[in-house]
C-alpha cells in the first residue's frame, strides 16, 4: 500500500501557492539621518525601539512624523498606554499618517464599529487596516455603503475591513461583481432567496479574502466539480463547507488532487464523491501532503477501509496523529480496533473525548442490579 502511495505521488505533481500581495510603503521625505523627534517620542511611549528599527526601521527616517497625534488619537478611543506602545511596535507606520487622514479614518469606522472599545480592540489587532493611506478613503467609503445596502451586520462590514483590507481599498465595481457571484451561484444551486443574506455574512465572515479573487474563478471551479459528478445540492453543500476558499482552488489542482485520491484510496468515482463531501479538504490539500499523511495513519495501525469509512483524519498532520494514537492507547483504546474518528476535532475536542476515555477507565461500572453494602 505505501508503494501505491509513493507511485500515486510521483503522477502528481504540486500545485504552487501564491502569497498575499506586499504592500507598499507610504510616500513620505526619506533622509539618512534617523528622525531623532520620532526616536524619543516613541521611547516615551514605551516603543521597543530595537525592535523598530530591526523590522521597520525605514520608518524612524521619515520626515514628518505624527507619534503625538496617534497617542492622542489612541487615547482618545480608549487605548491606554501599554496597547498604544505595542499598536506602534506592530505598525510603526502609523505616525506617518497625517491627523487629517487619522481623523478621516476615525469618523469611517466609527459608522461600521458600534463602540470606541470595539475600534480599539480592531487596531490593536489590525493597525495596518486603520492606519492606511490617504489615497483608499473614497473606495473604502463607497465599499462600506454598498455593504450597508447588502443589509449586513454591521461587526461583520468592520470584521470584513479590518481582516481584508485590500477588498475595500479597491473599487466598489469589484466587490459587486464578486458578491453578485456569490449569490448568483447560491440561488443557482437551489438556495433559498429567504435565508441569502445569512448566507452570505457567513461565507464572508468565514473566508474574507473571497472578495478578492476573479470572479470568473469561481465558476470555472463549480463547473469543473459539476462537471466530476457532483449534484446542484451537493455543490451548495461543498460551497458551504469550504467557506469561499472554492475560489482559492484550481480545476488542474483539483483534478490531479482527485485522481491521486482515487487511485491511492483505491475507490471508485462514486465513493470518492462522498469521501469529499465528507471531508471538502480534500480537494484543495496538495497530492504530496495526502501522500505523507496517509503513510503516517498507515504507519499508526489505522487501515485504508478506516480511512475511507473516516476520511476527515486526512486534516491532520502526521505529528497530531502520532501524538493523539499514543494518548488514547494509554487509557486503552486502541484505533486500530475501534474507530478513528476518536482521533478528529480541534484539540478542544479531542482534550474532552480523551477526557470522558479516562473518566471510563477510573470510574467503576455501576451494576444497578447488585446488593448494597449496609452497616449491619
Amino acid at each position: 500500500m505505501l508503494r501505491l502511495i509513493t507511485r500515486s505521488l510521483c503522477l502528481h505533481c504540486q500545485r504552487g501557492q501564491i502569497g498575499p500581495p506586499v504592500l507598499a510603503r507610504p510616500c513620505s521625505s526619506l533622509t539618512q539621518k534617523e528622525n531623532q523627534q520620532t526616536v524619543d517620542a516613541l521611547y516615551n511611549l514605551s516603543v521597543d525601539i530595537r525592535k523598530v528599527r530591526k523590522l521597520k526601521g525605514w520608518v524612524l527616517h521619515q520626515h514628518p512624523a505624527y507619534v503625538s497625534e496617534a497617542e492622542s488619537l489612541l487615547r482618545g478611543l480608549g487605548a491606554d498606554g501599554p496597547a498604544i506602545a505595542r499598536i506602534l511596535e506592530q505598525h510603526p507606520e502609523a505616525v506617518l499618517c497625517s491627523p487629517e487622514q487619522m481623523s478621516a479614518q476615525r469618523e469611517l469606522w466609527g459608522s461600521v464599529c458600534p463602540n470606541d472599545r470595539d475600534l480599539v480592540g480592531i487596531i490593536e489587532k489590525f493597525p495596518a487596516s486603520f492606519f492606511t493611506s490617504a489615497s483608499h478613503h473614497n473606495n473604502q467609503r463607497d465599499n462600506i455603503m454598498y455593504f450597508q445596502s447588502l443589509r449586513l451586520n454591521k461587526r461583520i462590514i468592520s470584521k470584513l475591513m479590518a481582516s481584508a483590507p485590500q477588498s475595500f481599498s479597491q473599487p466598489v465595481e469589484h466587490n459587486q461583481h464578486m458578491v453578485c457571484t456569490l449569490q448568483d451561484a447560491y440561488l443557482s444551486l437551489g438556495g433559498q432567496e429567504d435565508n441569502m443574506k445569512i448566507w452570505l455574512q457567513k461565507l464572508l465572515s468565514q473566508n474574507p479574502y473571497v472578495l478578492l479573487k476573479p470572479p470568473e474563478v469561481l465558476r470555472e471551479n463549480l463547473l469543473f466539480l459539476r462537471e466530476q459528478g457532483f449534484s446542484s445540492a451537493q455543490l451548495l453543500q461543498l460551497l458551504a463547507k469550504l467557506r469561499g476558499f472554492v475560489s482559492e482552488l484550481s480545476p488542474e489542482g483539483m483534478r490531479r488532487t482527485l485522481d491521486f485520491s482515487c487511485e491511492a484510496l483505491g475507490c471508485s468515482q462514486e465513493r470518492l464523491l462522498a469521501i469529499v463531501l465528507q471531508c471538502p479538504a480534500l480537494l484543495y490539500y496538495p497530492a504530496a501532503v495526502l501522500s505523507e499523511r496517509l503513510r503516517g495513519l498507515l504507519a499508526a495501525g489505522i487501515s485504508l477501509e478506516q480511512i475511507v469509512e473516516t476520511p476527515t483524519v486526512l486534516e491532520l498532520t502526521t505529528q497530531i496523529v502520532h501524538y493523539r494514537v499514543q494518548r488514547l492507547r494509554a487509557y486503552g483504546y486502541d484505533v486500530r480496533t475501534g474507530s478513528p474518528e476518536a482521533l478528529n476535532g480541534t484539540k478542544k475536542d479531542f482534550e474532552a473525548t480523551y477526557g470522558r476515555l479516562q473518566l471510563r477507565r477510573e470510574r467503576p461500572l455501576f451494576n444497578p442490579v447488585a446488593p448494597l453494602k449496609t452497616d449491619e
